[in-house]
């Protein structure tokens, strides 16, 4: 065990602590390549990863970069200033501390590369703008560490694959670099070591803390059969929150959360001080929230994934999920939010918004319980990045291509590149490939004599520091209150574009008035009405994993569930007496007849995603048949398709041959791949959102695309930016991937079940397809009539 050094281990006494031993670990593997700490949260981590530099600093003083910091989110590098710059001020330490982000402004942007401070916080994007200007090496040249937090949010993206260029990028600049990881949940370490570094690294894993406190929240009113509001649960949700000091109510979507939200707000009559903190909330709104929290002000936060990261809130001491996980990493990372202490156990409380989500919440809390993480492994380093890194590049200096090529293979993602798909690359970036070379705006670099690759007009450099990242901005616009100059926040632009004036909706939790469209801001007034619209918010919308799908599946088929209420057991018994229940090595396909069209429900327990793909795969397949398809709808277990004539053989429809065939060709007509070359291209510089002076709106932006990507599908099929596209819609957009999955892990063994009417485990798809608004005061209640209707005619009174 390494000794610390006397200052340290006197500020750790006064303080009452004492060292854990991964905190020694990191000490004495302070001058190895790489290290990935895994430590539960609390458990002191981030010490863990600085204390090396603090002790470094403090024996060997010095000017300079010493430390880069890199988090997800720039919250968390601001509170990580907070975090440092208190022990560094009690130790008596002469060592700057300084965050950037976004948010930061230019005359301290351009005081930190004249005179760097020792230890640099900031993210992905404010460190490949700095590594775009001239002076980076002089900037980087003394940089001896670099410590990634939240290291698996990164490798679960493209901002991850970036940054590994970045990495390898900085590598270059300051050789001996040493990289460390921190993370609280991982379910391959080996793999995460990888990525940190291409050879492996030492993973120091921290003595886990107590078993988190989770359960699944009672409540009188059983959950409904379909939707993701959980409104029934507000009571007992209510009565948490005034028994507890704060509590984090977490949701998956946004509009989800304001939903929530507001009818929380309603039956807040005891007036107990809650906030809601998500993405499309101003930046002003969300500091206000998070300042309440610092000070302990609010007594609830109603979430989304803003907070799901390693902020430290101090006196929070219960979690509520609203809605299923659909993934167990994201739920152990959002416990985590509670008693954020390595001896205290995290407490939370999981809600299910219905039927389907009861099975699956207990299914992911057993999970947890079983430390069993799941996640889904990256594939190959995608090369829209690797074509914005090589313009990043450019922007510095000319740069010699075969040592490019070298570099960017040292970076995990991309240790595989072969040097024709490198070169392809450069090629797009130099002259934008072959239907596109003829044209002067996308001659971009060029060779000079020596060899050396460099920008054809230096100029362009702020044209692509003002686009660099990988965050695709969803087509927004500001939404202002009439006469003030603040934001409220965003919506999608399609849905400003749905609403006349008087139109209500929600945003910050608040009820407001659609007035204009007054330069691309949306003017509201204050509404006092309690039926709003609801803003259309992107977000992230995540599908069940595959590993929480198999343990739905698992749990299901149990003999005992005495784990579940009675409703959902009943619920369960029946299925099996009027049908069969789904097992994990088949694939249950049922066909029964419903007002007068007949019906077929796959159940492939795929994920939303891939059960939607499965639908139009199903009924171009049933078309090429002549049965007469109607339409489909999907959830994250099942596809029901309704259809003119019976399916005589269901597995016909599954059959792995050709599952492929004329599902890229829809593909390229469909506007999933238009907004998915977008976003390629966006990335690879492409078709820039920013401009100097001005921002291409939204209609702009997707005009320009879509003309490029039938330009080139018409004259270039093979282009570099199609390839990305098709990969991408393939693995990610449409969930292939799971498809397979799926039918590997059934190999076409279909249990084929007819009855004379719905069936239990069906009848709630039928909601699915009635989504549909019902205007007027009743339209709750229509619903629950509807749902009592069919639920009655799968035999559940």
């Amino acid at each position: 065990m390494t000794a610390l050094p006397a200052l340290f281990s006197d500020w750790f006494a006064r303080k009452g602590w004492q060292p854990h031993g991964h905190q020694h670990a990191m000490l004495a593997r302070a001058n190895d390549p790489a290290t990935l700490l895994i430590a539960p949260t609390g458990g002191g981590k981030t010490l863990a990863g600085f204390l090396p530099s603090l002790v470094d600093l403090a024996a060997n003083p010095r000017g300079g970069l010493h430390t880069l910091y890199i988090s997800p989110l720039k919250a968390l590098a601001a509170d990580m200033r907070r975090n440092l710059t208190g022990p560094i001020a009690e130790m008596g330490l002469d060592i700057r501390v300084d965050d950037r982000s976004g948010d930061t402004s230019q005359t301290r942007k351009k005081a930190q590369r004249a005179d760097p401070p020792h230890i640099l916080l900031t993210t992905p994007e404010s460190l490949a703008l700095l590594l775009s200007y001239p002076d980076a090496p002089r900037v980087f040249a003394g940089l001896r560490r670099v410590v990634v937090d939240e290291l698996h949010a990164l490798a679960e993206s493209k901002r991850g694959d970036q940054f590994m260029l970045l990495l390898t990028r900085l590598e270059a600049l300051a050789p001996g670099l040493a990289r460390v990881g921190l993370s609280a949940t991982v379910e391959d370490p080996p793999a995460l070591a990888r990525y940190l570094h291409p050879e492996g690294c030492e993973i120091v894993t921290a003595a886990p803390g107590p078993a988190p406190d989770i359960a699944m929240l009672t409540t009188a009113a059983p959950p409904p059969w379909s939707g993701g509001g959980a409104r029934h649960a507000i009571p007992e949700v209510l009565a948490q929150v005034a028994r507890h000091k704060t509590t984090l109510i977490f949701h998956n979507t946004r509009a989800q959360a304001e939903i929530f939200f507001h009818h929380l707000w309603l039956a807040n009559t005891d007036n107990l001080p809650v906030a809601i903190h998500h993405g499309s909330l101003s930046r002003e709104a969300r500091g206000r929230v998070e300042a309440a929290m610092l000070a302990g002000e609010l007594r609830a936060i109603v979430c989304t994934g803003t907070l799901d990261l390693g902020l430290d809130w101090g006196d929070v001491d219960l979690v509520i999920q609203v809605g299923a996980p659909k993934n167990v990493k994201r739920l152990v990372q959002r416990i985590g939010r509670a008693n954020h202490r390595y001896n205290a156990p995290s407490k939370a409380l999981l809600v299910p918004a219905n039927r389907w989500e009861v099975i699956e919440c207990q299914a992911a809390i057993e999970a947890v319980h079983a430390h069993d993480l799941d996640g889904a492994p990256r594939g190959p380093g995608p090369r829209d990045v690797l074509c914005q890194h090589i313009l990043i590049c450019a922007c510095s200096a000319p740069f010699d291509a075969d040592a490019l090529f070298g570099e960017v293979r040292r970076a995990g993602p991309y240790a595989g590149l072969t040097r024709a798909a490198f070169d392809a690359c450069l090629d797009f970036v130099a002259t934008g490939g072959y239907a596109l070379r003829a044209y002067d705006r996308w001659q971009r670099l060029q060779r000079r004599a020596d060899g050396l690759w460099h920008l054809r007009d230096p100029r362009s450099a702020q044209m692509v520091r003002m686009n660099i990242g990988t965050i695709q901005d969803s087509d927004t616009l500001k939404v202002r209150l009439r006469g003030q100059r603040s934001n409220l926040g965003e919506v999608e632009e399609s849905f400003a574009a749905s609403l006349t004036p008087g139109d209500t909706f929600l945003i910050g939790g608040r009820i407001v008035r659609f007035e204009s469209l007054r330069e691309m801001h949306v003017e509201v007034s204050r509404d006092k009405g309690r039926k709003p619209k609801v803003a259309v918010f992107m977000g992230t919308k995540f599908s069940t994993s595959t590993q929480l799908s198999h343990r739905v599946l698992d749990l299901i088929n149990r003999r005992d569930l005495t784990a579940l209420p009675a409703h959902s057991r009943d619920w369960i018994a029946l299925q099996a007496q009027v049908s069969r229940l789904p097992e994990a090595g088949r694939v249950l396909v049922e066909s029964f007849p419903y007002e007068g069209r007949a019906q077929t429900c796959i159940y492939g327990f795929a994920g939303k995603g891939a059960q939607q793909t499965l639908g139009l795969i199903a009924t171009r397949r049933m078309e090429d048949a002549g049965l007469g398809p109607l339409g489909f709808v999907a959830t994250d277990y099942a596809t029901l398709i309704w259809s003119v004539d019976p399916v005589p053989d269901p597995a016909r429809l599954l059959d792995p041959e050709g599952l492929r065939d004329g599902l890229e060709g829809w593909l390229a007509e469909n506007a999933l791949m238009k907004r998915a070359f977008k976003a390629a291209a966006t990335i690879a510089g492409l078709t820039p959102r920013n401009f100097p002076g001005k921002r291409a709106n939204a209609r702009q932006a997707t005009f320009s695309s879509d003309i490029l990507y039938d330009t080139l599908r018409k004259y270039d099929p093979g282009h570099l930016l199609l390839d990305v596209t098709r990969e991408e819609a393939m693995a990610g957009l449409i969930g292939f991937g799971r498809i397979e999955e799926m039918l590997a892990r059934t190999r076409a063994r279909v249990d084929h079940v007819t009855t004379d009417r719905v069936t239990p485990f069906a009848a709630p798809l039928f909601l699915e397809v009635g989504r549909v608004p019902v205007e007027g005061a009743g339209a709750e209640a229509l619903i629950a009539a509807e749902a009592a209707r069919l639920m009655a005619e799968a035999g559940l009174a």
